[in-house]
């Protein structure tokens, strides 16, 4: 680090993504990408007129994708906020609700970026422990008075408050706004919460096209929620980057998002490999949460989590470690295909046979 970075950020400890390693062919299964190619539509949108009006600009406003993800959504344009990623988006919100002094709360064992961002963006924040089980205590949240940001389902531990349950959490902190980061909802069937952003007004729901539309690559996500909070994200942006998107992630994820189809039967192939995976290491004597997401955490007694992720990268298959209080015994896996996910259990049975 040079001498010239300003010393108010020497405490910051930047987001660790998971490795992204072409040493040699792997079965990547460490950043919860999708198993799945995108969309046949995304390939057709894609095409040689597009590449050649990469010389202009792409669309600040973000018309075209924003009024397909409205027309999905069944809300307007207007209540549409498109980023660079997710990450983009949350990133926006912490500094437009929280920055320069503003409080946030979330758990202490959820998405790592979230510290990251209150640093960054001098947020006070209060990370709110979960039970011993995992799972989030609504009460910690119910008329906290303070903004609140509570992934759902959580990462990494997979779990899924209701949609009641939110709700609740919602109408008791009217005077706050309340971000659901739903990265992962798309797996967990009448979780999202995306029907109340038109009876409260300061929620925000944020998603993304990485996970269930396989679009990983071209970083797109978004948030719904009303006009007005739509709009402090939009004067952020418009101050810092308003062409933020760039013009083949705005075709692509417009036809991504127009394929339905595409998009269920993807989801459905997705849910069902996990609940193998589940029931394949539930039948090894794993701990396995009960995920609703695209992974599955789990340990076993029979090996160190943080072994097993060395063993299986030996051998060509990648999952994602946290040497990080309360988890430090588990890992984290992203759902492969079929096919990758029956040789993944054979090499875990390997594994453990040769430590008998």
């Amino acid at each position: 680090m040079s001498s010239f970075m300003r010393k108010e950020y020497d405490s910051i400890e930047p987001y660790t993504p998971g490795e992204q390693l072409n040493d040699k062919k792997y079965i990547k299964l460490n950043t919860n990408e999708s198993p799945f190619p995108a969309s046949p539509k995304v390939l057709e949108a894609l095409n040689t007129n597009l590449i050649s009006s990469l010389r202009l600009y792409s669309d600040p406003k973000l018309k075209k994708i924003k009024e397909a993800i409205a027309d999905f959504y069944d809300v307007t344009p207007e209540q549409i906020f498109v980023g660079n990623g997710s990450d983009d988006v949350i990133a926006f919100a912490f500094m437009a609700f929280g920055g320069l002094g503003g409080e946030f709360c979330c758990p202490d064992i959820t998405y790592s970026f979230y510290p990251v961002f209150a640093d960054l963006f001098k947020v006070n924040l209060e990370q709110i422990p979960l039970k011993d089980d995992f799972s989030i205590d609504v009460n910690d949240y119910i008329g906290k008075n303070k903004n609140i940001i509570i992934a759902n389902p959580n990462a990494p531990t997979g779990l899924a408050l209701t949609h009641e349950e939110i709700e609740l959490i919602v109408k008791t902190n009217p005077h706050n706004v309340v971000i659901i980061d739903e990265a992962y909802v798309d797996f967990a069937e009448n979780t999202s919460v995306v029907d109340l952003v038109n009876q409260y007004e300061n929620l925000m729901v944020t998603q993304t096209f990485s996970k269930s539309r396989s679009l990983a690559g071209l970083r797109v996500g978004f948030s719904v929620s009303s006009k007005a909070l739509t709009d402090d994200l939009e004067k952020l942006k418009y101050s810092f980057n308003p062409y933020n998107v760039n013009t083949l992630s705005i075709e692509a994820a417009t036809a991504a998002i127009s394929d339905r189809k595409y998009y269920e039967k993807t989801i459905a192939e997705t849910v069902k490999i996990r609940e193998f995976t589940k029931e394949e290491l539930i039948k090894r004597g794993f701990t396995v949460t009960d995920s609703k997401t695209n992974f599955v955490f789990a340990k076993t007694d029979k090996i160190p989590s943080s072994e097993l992720y060395e063993e299986l990268r030996n051998r060509g298959i990648l999952i994602r470690y946290f040497n990080a209080p309360r988890i430090s015994e588990y890992f984290r896996m992203s759902m492969g295909t079929t096919e990758q996910m029956k040789k993944v259990i054979e090499v875990i049975d390997e594994i453990i046979k040769e430590r008998e």
